[in-house]
C-alpha cells in the first residue's frame, strides 16, 4: 500500500509542478484543465496520505517513550490511540485506492430475458423484473420502461427497463448473468418442481460523446406497435426497429407514443450494447487474474438460484445464501451486492480473495 501512495504522491507533485509551468502566457489551457481535473481527482487520496505519514511519525515517538518509566504511562495511553487511528485511516485508504469504474454512477439499462422453460421462464422473467422495480424504489431511484414483449401468460419474453439513480450501476452491475428458478409451475397439475432460467444484463448508459454509431452504420425501420398504446399507435407506423450494421445488433421500441420518442429510446439501447460490448472484449483481454476472483462474468454463466420449494436464494459466485425467498423477491437483494462488492474490491486490491464455495445445501446442479 505504502508503494501505491508513494506513486500517486509524486504523481499529485507532478501535476502541481506542470500547472505551475502552464500558467505562463501562450500556454496550452486545455492541457491545464486536464491537469487540473487530473489533481482534483487524487486531492482526497493524497490528503489521506499524508495524514497518514504524520500519524505514523507521531506513533513512532510515543513508542519510543514507552521505554521511558516517567512517560510509559502516558505513552501507552497515546499509542492505543494513535493505533486505532492508525486502522482506521488504513481502511480508509485501501477504499480510496481501489480502481474506480466509470461508469459507476451512470444510470443503467436492465435487460431481462426470458430463458429454458417455456412459459414458465417468461414468468420468472416477470418476477424479476418485479424485484428491479422494487429494489429501484426502495433506493429512491427512478424507473422507466423501455421495451416489453409479452407472453401472453403474465410473462415477458423480453422487457427493457431503464433505472435512474445515483450509484445505479455501481450496485445493479453484479446482477448480468443467468439467474435459475426451481418452482412448481401454476400450470403443473402432478406438482412436480421445474427448473427454469432467465438471463439479466445490466448496461451502464451511454453519451453520444463516449460512443459514437454514425447514421450509415444503422438501419431503421418503423412498423405500427403491437403493444398497449392508444389508438393512435394502432393506426401510425410509430415503433422502430435499429439494426447496428457492422455488429448485427437489432433493438426494436414501441412502448412511446411518438416514432421519435422510441427511435430516441432504440438508440440509447443500441449505444448501451455497443459500450457494453466493447467494454466485455477490453475485459477479456486485460482482467484474466479478475475472472478467477468473481468468475467471468459471462451472461452463459449461472450467478443465482431462486429455491422456492425451501424458500432459499444462493448466490453462487459467492456461495451466500438467504432462506427468506419472500423478501429477496420483493427486491431485498443488498446482502448478496454488498458481499460482491466487498470481494470485488478485494480482487482489485490484489488481495488474493476467492470466493467462497457454493453453499453445500444447493445439490439441485
Amino acid at each position: 500500500m505504502l508503494d501505491k501512495l508513494a506513486g500517486i504522491e509524486a504523481r499529485y507533485d507532478e501535476l502541481n509542478r506542470l500547472m505551475a509551468e502552464g500558467a505562463a502566457p501562450g500556454s496550452d489551457y486545455s492541457r491545464i484543465a486536464e491537469y487540473a481535473k487530473e489533481r482534483a481527482g487524487l486531492e482526497e487520496i493524497f490528503s489521506a496520505a499524508q495524514a497518514y505519514r504524520a500519524l505514523h511519525k507521531d506513533l513512532d515517538g510515543a513508542r519510543a517513550l514507552l521505554d521511558d518509566p516517567a512517560m510509559a504511562d502516558l505513552a501507552l495511553e497515546e499509542v492505543k490511540s494513535l493505533e486505532s487511528q492508525q486502522t482506521a485511516l488504513e481502511e480508509k485508504l485501501r477504499r480510496l485506492l481501489v480502481p474506480k469504474d466509470p461508469r459507476d454512477e451512470k444510470n443503467v439499462i436492465v435487460e431481462i430475458r426470458a430463458g429454458a422453460g417455456g412459459d414458465e421462464a417468461g414468468i420468472f422473467a416477470a418476477d424479476l423484473f418485479r424485484l428491479y422495480i422494487r429494489y429501484a424504489d426502495g433506493r429512491g431511484w427512478k424507473s422507466d420502461l423501455l421495451s416489453k414483449n409479452d407472453t401472453g401468460v403474465g410473462g415477458f419474453k423480453e422487457v427493457i427497463v431503464e433505472i435512474r439513480g445515483q450509484g445505479a450501476y455501481s450496485r445493479l452491475k453484479f446482477e448480468s448473468g443467468v439467474h435459475r428458478v426451481q418452482r412448481v409451475p401454476t400450470t403443473e397439475s402432478a406438482g412436480r418442481i421445474h427448473t427454469s432460467t432467465a438471463t439479466v444484463a445490466v448496461l451502464a448508459e451511454v453519451d453520444d460523446v463516449e460512443i459514437h454509431v454514425p447514421d450509415k452504420d444503422v438501419k431503421i425501420d418503423t412498423y405500427r406497435a403491437s403493444s398497449a398504446g392508444g389508438q393512435n399507435v394502432q393506426k401510425n407506423a410509430t415503433a422502430v426497429r435499429l439494426t447496428h450494421i457492422p455488429s448485427g445488433l437489432v433493438v426494436t421500441c414501441e412502448d412511446e407514443r411518438s416514432q421519435t420518442q422510441n427511435r430516441l429510446r432504440a438508440m440509447s439501447i443500441l449505444r448501451a450494447r455497443l459500450y457494453e460490448a466493447e467494454e466485455e472484449r477490453r475485459i477479456k483481454a486485460a482482467s484474466v487474474e479478475r475472472k478467477a476472483q468473481l468468475g467471468t462474468g459471462e451472461r452463459s454463466e449461472k450467478i443465482r438460484t431462486y429455491n422456492y420449494p425451501q424458500s432459499r436464494v444462493t448466490d453462487h459466485r459467492i456461495g451466500v445464501s438467504s432462506y427468506n425467498l419472500p423478501t429477496v423477491m420483493n427486491g431485498d437483494i443488498d446482502q448478496f451486492i454488498d458481499e460482491l462488492i466487498a470481494r470485488d474490491q478485494a480482487a482489485k486490491l490484489g488481495g488474493g480473495v476467492t470466493p467462497a464455495p457454493t453453499s453445500g445445501d444447493d445439490d439441485d446442479e
